[in-house]
């Protein structure tokens, strides 16, 4: 994430996922919090849905549902 649109980018991108339930990007930090329903979708889709935005997240921790 470069510019000012890409965090509104991204997270268009990541609440068209279905079973997300929140996303939260922040430009400075150039991350992306996702909560989501690991029993809807994987986190691969996830990942998937911010490559295509044209951003690229590694996943530093994911918490147990």
């Amino acid at each position: 994430m470069t510019c000012p649109a890409c965090p509104i980018t991204v997270k268009k991108s990541l609440e068209k996922v279905s079973g997300v339930s929140d996303v939260q990007v922040n430009l400075d930090q150039k991350t992306a919090i996702v909560i989501y329903d690991p029993v809807m979708i994987q986190l691969e889709t996830l990942i998937e849905a911010t490559t295509n935005a044209g951003s690229r997240f590694p996943v530093f921790r994911k918490l147990p549902s």
